[in-house]
């Protein structure tokens, strides 16, 4: 049986590797591991242990604590989610998309890339 923090890691884990445009099978040959090892944490059928958050957070670039953002407990986890359709936009195919060509760009383009992005929103800071 899983427990919601289980839960919540495992979407984390999801949500970051796709980010990254990585398949199972990339991520856990980078940790040592079979995929199905690595789609047990994702389900929550199988607890990450510390050393194992710590290898993953090393591979996918993240502090640990980027497993933990967003999680309040159970409490939280049973009301309605605030800002729901803001975070979908992060599971939409064409956002993957986009954040995969960004990180494929080398440093200065990808400066350059944000900084028009927020002059087109007007959110440039003076």
């Amino acid at each position: 049986m899983s427990d919601t923090i289980d839960e919540h890691l495992g979407r984390r884990l999801r949500r970051r590797r796709r980010l990254l445009g990585l398949t199972q099978h990339q991520l856990a040959s980078a940790c040592g591991v079979r995929f199905q090892q690595i789609q047990k944490y994702e389900c929550a059928a199988n607890r990450m242990s510390a050393a194992r958050l710590w290898q993953l957070a090393e591979v996918l670039e993240v502090p640990v604590s980027y497993f933990y953002e967003g999680f309040g407990g159970p409490q939280r986890e049973t009301r309605p989610r605030e800002g729901e359709a803001q975070r979908e936009v992060f599971t939409r195919k064409e956002t993957h998309d986009l954040v995969h060509a960004y990180y494929k760009l080398s440093e200065r383009p990808r400066r350059r890339l944000l900084d028009l992005a927020k002059s087109l929103n007007g959110d440039v800071e003076a």
